[in-house]
């Protein structure tokens, strides 16, 4: 494809070895500038108390409360290690005015950021959220997600917890998890449960509230209509009766807002016809909009080569062509985003971030795929976001690989496509193995006979129908390797797995492939991925627009998790396929239906 003119004297120093990894490594100090600048301005200020707490408000766990989702989204985790090589500049130009004072009490600050956080971040009083049995079921770790604010359990939310403590479902599991979070809270030193629970005696700094247990019978009345033996309703008179006990300051009890969170919709909406405070459990949202999901591809501007026909840099390495650019675009990029100018009258540029340093960025050229003498197992790419998903396929160097978009983008053959040639023909892993999330679309069909891969042929259809066009190199050929190798040679080299049995094991230079991934949880999603062991590559493949799990969300989806907390790494990359070249009849129903 046509490319902007040549390179520059000055680029002609710099060394194409100048991508090297740790420039990589600080493509997230570079853009969230802001945060890795209060860390280092922490070290040499004298006031470093308030620039602390700003970085733990925004960077730890988040709660339920609407206002600190936004802040879940921020990994506390994140700034740590890509500030790792400016802190260091910082150090040496400061020691040079006074070395005595700034090198030794750089080490002291840095643990203690996230440790006292929030409690100058509220605008009011702490609240009191009572917790639906919903809740803890859900989320084992929910009663330390709530920051300052205290936890009211009553008596038979403890009940019904008991209730569901046996079996081995994920339910049993976050229950049994619960009562034993439970039972050390109780246990620690010097905990009196009629004064509360500190939260924050099992090490979970954040938490800076109290958990309440009811231990006395509360008043309350309700209407008739509410049947009073059942859980649900004595929840809501609980909660009746402290929104009644906290609603003036007394000694010793404070005023407090008193809100109900359950995962139950009926329960929320009950609550609100009786006059009390309800939400929903926040913090298992990943993004309060799966519109603001990361795409993985940014448009240039227009007047982009205009701005930077003065700073740009290009140099020449191999097939590839690469221009180091600045300018306010630069702190919006991530490593390893897909960059793209398309102009009338001006040719056009497709590239991808390799490394972020500072304020600036270099953008390296992408292997055009669309060309049939690049083509992967005989599949050649039809768009730009397929071209960009095939680069990603396969490069080497990119180990996590997250593919999102509607029914007939190409996200499974182009897998198996890039599998196929890197397994038989480039020998790169020693086999692809193919799993996804068996959630049935409509009733289940019941139990299905033979071996472990027996039963996983149903669900595999998608990969049984891309195989068979990919073995009869159906448009355009597959060339001489597909020409020649049989269906069973393709398929010894293919594993079907079922994910009930993925915990313990260990892949080494595999090819694995998770297909319907959006119907994983962010739980599941990291017991699949933590199984990659040294030189395996894992593609996440999903539709946003097409969960079957119950209760679970675009927001929650273990897909949405995966794009959002790897965007930026090094060694993974997502795009977001746009088009869909399945068939006319297939682009038009994805639109309409």
């Amino acid at each position: 494809m046509p490319l902007p003119p040549a390179p520059t004297k000055r680029a002609a120093l710099l060394s194409p070895d100048a991508l090297d990894a740790p420039a990589r490594s600080s493509h997230r100090g570079s853009r969230r500038s802001g945060d890795s600048r209060a860390d280092e301005a922490t070290v040499h200020s004298p006031q470093p108390l308030e620039l602390f707490d700003s970085l733990g408000t925004e960077g730890a766990g988040g709660a339920t409360t609407r206002p600190t989702r936004r802040a879940r989204s921020k990994p506390a985790s994140a700034p740590a290690p890509v500030s790792a090589p400016q802190p260091e500049a910082m150090v040496q130009v400061e020691t040079r005015k006074a070395p005595v004072v700034e090198v030794t009490p750089a080490p002291a600050p840095a643990p203690q950021a996230p440790t006292r956080p929030k409690r100058n971040k509220s605008t009011g009083p702490a609240k009191l959220f009572v917790l639906d049995t919903n809740v803890l079921l859900h989320d084992p770790m929910c009663l330390f997600r709530f920051e300052e604010h205290d936890i009211f359990l009553p008596m038979i939310v403890l009940e019904e917890l008991d209730g569901h403590k046996k079996g081995t479902t994920e339910v049993a599991r976050n229950g049994r998890q619960t009562s034993r979070t439970l039972d050390a809270l109780a246990g620690a030193q010097d905990a009196d449960i009629d004064k509360g629970l500190k939260l924050d005696t099992t090490g979970h700094r954040e938490a800076g509230g109290r958990l309440f247990f009811q231990t006395a019978p509360l008043d309350y009345s309700l209407p008739i209509s509410l049947p009073q033996g059942k859980a649900d309703n004595q929840i809501l008179g609980v909660v009746h009766a402290l929104r009644d006990e906290y609603a003036k300051d007394r000694p010793g009890k404070p005023k407090q807002e008193v809100v109900l969170v359950s995962k139950d919709i009926n329960m929320r909406v009950k609550a609100r016809a009786l006059g009390l405070a309800a939400d929903d459990y926040q913090n298992d949202k990943t993004l309060e909009d799966g519109d603001l999901l990361y795409a993985g591809s940014l448009a240039l501007p227009p007047d982009f080569w205009t701005r930077q026909s003065k700073t740009v840099e290009s140099w020449q390495s191999g097939s590839n062509t690469f221009y180091r650019i600045s300018g306010p675009l630069v702190p919006n990029l991530y490593i390893n985003q897909f960059v793209y100018f398309e102009a009338p009258g001006e040719p056009s540029m497709y590239a991808r971030v390799t490394e972020i340093r500072d304020k600036t960025a270099v953008l390296k050229t992408l292997k055009d795929y669309s060309s049939g003498k690049n083509a992967v197992w005989g599949v050649n790419t039809r768009n730009r976001e397929q071209n960009f998903a095939m680069n990603l396929l396969m490069d080497p160097e990119i180990d996590f690989v997250t593919l999102t978009g509607t029914a007939g983008t190409g996200k499974t053959l182009m897998a198996l496509a890039s599998g196929l040639t890197q397994v038989l023909d480039d020998r790169r892993y020693t086999e692809i193995i193919m799993t996804r999330a068996t959630v049935s679309v409509g009733e289940d069909i019941g139990f299905l006979p033979g071996t472990e891969e027996e039963k996983m042929g149903p669900w595999m259809g998608a990969l049984d129908d891309n195989l068979e066009f990919l073995a009869k190199g159906d448009g355009g050929g597959a060339g001489e390797w597909g020409r020649a190798a049989t269906n069973e040679l393709i398929r010894s080299r293919i594993k079907v797995k079922s994910m009930n049995f993925m915990r313990g094991r260990t892949f080494l230079n595999k090819y694995v492939i998770i297909d319907e991934a959006q119907n994983l949880t962010p739980k599941q999603m990291k017991t699949l991925i933590t199984r990659a062991g040294p030189g395996t590559k894992i593609i996440c493949m999903g539709n946003l627009a097409q969960i079957d799990t119950p209760y679970l969300t675009e927001g929650s989806s273990g897909l949405t998790f995966a794009v959002d907390k790897f965007k930026g790494w090094p060694h993974g990359g997502h795009i977001t396929l746009a088009r869909g070249e399945r068939s006319r009849l297939a682009d038009f129903a994805s639109d309409v239906l």
